[in-house]
C-alpha cells in the first residue's frame, strides 16, 4: 500500500520526472509526421505563435521560464495589484460611460448595479449647463462621477464640485475625477490648449479633496489608433510623466502628483494580453514613481475599459461575447474600475437591453462567477508571469524613445507616435485580411440574411488627431457596397459553387468558399446549373484528388457557359481554365474587393 506523505498528495510519484528536452522530441516526431521537418531544439519555435511588439506565445512554459518577483498586492512594484485587498471588497468599481443629456438613462445604470459614472462633457457629450440634470437625484457622496471634457474641463469642473457644494456633499465624501488630459485631447483632435487651469485644479483636487483626482492619462486614443499593448503602456507612461513635470513644477509634491493621475487602458478579448498589459503597466509605473523619489506612492489607479476596436457592427451580438472575455481579464488582471461599453455601441447610442447587459456582464463575473473573491487569480502562471515581464520591458523600451524624443508632446507634434502607430497597424491589417486574425460574424461565418441593427447617432466625437480605426473597417467596406448594390438592383452579387464529387469530397471547400464569399458580401449559390444561379463568377470546390480529374475540364465548361472568372478552392495549382484561388492564408480583403470590381458593384 501506498503512504502519502505528510505534505498533501503524491501526484505521479511513481513516475519519473518527463524532461523539457523529451517533450520538444516527441513534439518534433509528431511535426515530422505533419510533412514539417524540425530539429527537436527547435519544435518550440514552430508551434510558437507571433505577437505584436516582437513577443512570442510559446507552447509550453515551465519553472524555468523566469520571470522577477512580482511582489505583494498592495506593495512595490504592485504587479499583484495596487491595493493589498485587491478587488475582494465588492469587486472592482462598475463604471458605465454616458454621451447624452438622459437623467433616467444615468438612474437606470446606479439602481441595477453601476457604482461609478463616467460623464462625457462638452464638445461630442453632455453639455456642461446639464450637468445639473443629468446627476439630478443621483447622492453624489455615494456614486463616483468622473468627467471626460476635453477643453471644457475646467468648466466642467467647477459645474461639479457646485454640485457637489448644493448638494451638501463633504469634502472627503468626493469620489471620482476631472477628466483633465491635454494631451489625451491633443492626441484625439491634434489641438492643443492651454492647461494652466488643470494644475490649479490638482491643486485645489489634493488639499480640498482628497478621493477627488484631476487627471487622467487615458492610452485609448493609441489603442484606438491601432497601437499594441507595449505602445499603449509607453504612450501612458510618457504622459504621466509629462504630467507630473507639470504638477510638480507648479508646486505640488511628488506624491501629490502621482495622487491626481488616474490611467485608462483597453481591455480586449485576447484575455491573456490584457491580463498581462494591465500588470505590467503597474509595474512599470512604479519603477517611474521610484525613479520621481515617490517612495509607495506609485500604486496606479486602473480604469479598464472594453476595446472599442474589437466592436464590429456587423452581427454586434457577438459583441456581447468579446466584451465578456475582456471585461474577466480586466478583473483578472487587477483593474480598479472597469466600463463596459454595450454591444451596439459601434452603432450608435446605445438601447435600454445594450445598457443593461453592459453592466450585467460585470455584475455576472462578480456575484455569479466570484471572480473578486482571489486576489490576483493568475499570479504564479508561468505565461501569465512571463508575458508580463516581456511586454513591460516592450512597453518601457517604447517609452524610453519618446522620451529621447522630448516627451510625449513633442512624440506626438512631430508625427513619430503616429507613425509608430501606423506601422503596427498596418502590420495588423495584413493579418485580418488574410483571416489569420478571425472576426467572427464579420470575416468568419457572416450572415448575409442578417437585419442591420440600426441606433440613434450618438454625438459627433471630437477629431483631427490620431486616427480611429476598427478590425472590421475593411470588410465593413465590401459589405456596405452589396448592401448598396441590393438596394439598387434588389439582389446581391452572386457567385455559383461548383462541386465536385460527392459530399465528403467538396463539403470541406465549399463551406470555407461560402464563408469566404459571403464575408464580402457576395452570396453564394450551390444549386442548379450556373446559367440558373444568376452569377457571372464561379468556384470549384471539391479534393485534392478530385481537382486533379475534373478540375480543367468543369472550369472550361463554366467558362463556356459565360463564366468571367472561375476560382478554385485550394492551393494554386496549375489548372486550365481556372483563373485564380482561394486558399486559407490568401488576402480575402484584396480577393474580394477585385471580385466586386469585377461583378461592377461600386
Amino acid at each position: 500500500m501506498t503512504v502519502l506523505p505528510d505534505d498533501g498528495l503524491a501526484l505521479a510519484a511513481e513516475f519519473p520526472d518527463a524532461t523539457r528536452e523529451q517533450w520538444q522530441s516527441l513534439v518534433a516526431g509528431v511535426l515530422r509526421k505533419s510533412g514539417k521537418d524540425v530539429e527537436s531544439t527547435a519544435a518550440e519555435d514552430a508551434l510558437s505563435t507571433a505577437l505584436e511588439d516582437g513577443l512570442r506565445v510559446r507552447p509550453l512554459y515551465a519553472a524555468d521560464d523566469s520571470a522577477p518577483e512580482p511582489g505583494l498586492p498592495g506593495f512595490a512594484p504592485f504587479v499583484r495589484g495596487a491595493r493589498a485587498e485587491g478587488n475582494t471588497l465588492g469587486g472592482w468599481d462598475v463604471r458605465q460611460r454616458h454621451t447624452a443629456a438622459d437623467g433616467r438613462t444615468v438612474l437606470a445604470d446606479l439602481e441595477n448595479g453601476v457604482t461609478s459614472l463616467w460623464l462625457v462633457v462638452g464638445e461630442g457629450g453632455i453639455p456642461t449647463t446639464s450637468l445639473g440634470s443629468v446627476l439630478d437625484g443621483v447622492y453624489l457622496d455615494l456614486a463616483p462621477v468622473v468627467l471626460e471634457a476635453g477643453r471644457e474641463v475646467d468648466a466642467a469642473a467647477r459645474e461639479l464640485l457646485r454640485l457637489y457644494e448644493e448638494q451638501g456633499v463633504a469634502e472627503e465624501a468626493a469620489r471620482g475625477n476631472l477628466g483633465a488630459d491635454p494631451l489625451g485631447f491633443e492626441a484625439r483632435t491634434g489641438q492643443s490648449w492651454d492647461a494652466a487651469p488643470v494644475t490649479g485644479l490638482a491643486r485645489r483636487c489634493a488639499e480640498e479633496y482628497p478621493g477627488l483626482r484631476a487627471l487622467t492619462v487615458d492610452a485609448l486614443p493609441y489603442h484606438e489608433a491601432g497601437g499594441s499593448a507595449a505602445q499603449e503602456i509607453g504612450c501612458s507612461l510618457a504622459t504621466g510623466v509629462a504630467y507630473l513635470r507639470q504638477l510638480t513644477d507648479a508646486g505640488l509634491s511628488i506624491e501629490q502628483a502621482c495622487g491626481q493621475l488616474e490611467f485608462r487602458y483597453a481591455a480586449t478579448a485576447d484575455q491573456f494580453l490584457t491580463i498581462a498589459k494591465l500588470r505590467a503597466a503597474r509595474r512599470v509605473w512604479a519603477r517611474v514613481a521610484e525613479a520621481c523619489g515617490a517612495g509607495g506612492a506609485g500604486a496606479q489607479t486602473q480604469h479598464a475599459v472594453t476595446s472599442p476596436v474589437m466592436m464590429t457592427r456587423r452581427d454586434p451580438w457577438v459583441n456581447m461575447l468579446r466584451t465578456t472575455v475582456a471585461t474577466l481579464a480586466a478583473g483578472v488582471g487587477g483593474a480598479d474600475a472597469v466600463t463596459v461599453l454595450p454591444f451596439d455601441h459601434a452603432l450608435g447610442l446605445p438601447d435600454a437591453f445594450a445598457r443593461r447587459i453592459a453592466r450585467n456582464t460585470s455584475t455576472i463575473l462578480i456575484e455569479e462567477s466570484h471572480l473578486s473573491r482571489v486576489i490576483d487569480p493568475a499570479g504564479g502562471s508561468w505565461y501569465v508571469e512571463r508575458l508580463t515581464d516581456e511586454l513591460a520591458h516592450a512597453g518601457w523600451e517604447f517609452f524610453q524613445e519618446i522620451e529621447r524624443m522630448g516627451g510625449q508632446e513633442a512624440a506626438l507634434r512631430s508625427g513619430m507616435i503616429r507613425d509608430r502607430l501606423a506601422e503596427t497597424w498596418e502590420a495588423r491589417s495584413t493579418k485580418l485580411a488574410k483571416r489569420r486574425e478571425p472576426i467572427t460574424g464579420v470575416s468568419e461565418f457572416p450572415n448575409l440574411a442578417e437585419r442591420l441593427v440600426e441606433r440613434e447617432p450618438a454625438p459627433e466625437r471630437p477629431s483631427g488627431g490620431l486616427p480611429r480605426v476598427r478590425r472590421d473597417d475593411a470588410y465593413e467596406a465590401l459589405r456596405a457596397r452589396s448592401d448598396a448594390h441590393l438596394a439598387a438592383t434588389g439582389a446581391r452579387p452572386r457567385i455559383y459553387l461548383s462541386a465536385l464529387g460527392p459530399a465528403a469530397a467538396h463539403t470541406a471547400r465549399s463551406t470555407f468558399a461560402a464563408n469566404f464569399f459571403q464575408a464580402g458580401g457576395i452570396e453564394p449559390v450551390m444549386e442548379g446549373t450556373f446559367e440558373e444561379s444568376g452569377a457571372s463568377e464561379a468556384c470549384l470546390c471539391s479534393s485534392d484528388a478530385l481537382y486533379e480529374e475534373q478540375a480543367e475540364a468543369r472550369a472550361q465548361e463554366l467558362g463556356a457557359s459565360g463564366a468571367g472568372h472561375v476560382f478554385l478552392a485550394g492551393r494554386p495549382g496549375a489548372y486550365a481554365g481556372v483563373d485564380s484561388y482561394v486558399f486559407t492564408g490568401c488576402d480575402a480583403v484584396a480577393v474580394l474587393s477585385a471580385t466586386l470590381d469585377r461583378m461592377g458593384v461600386s
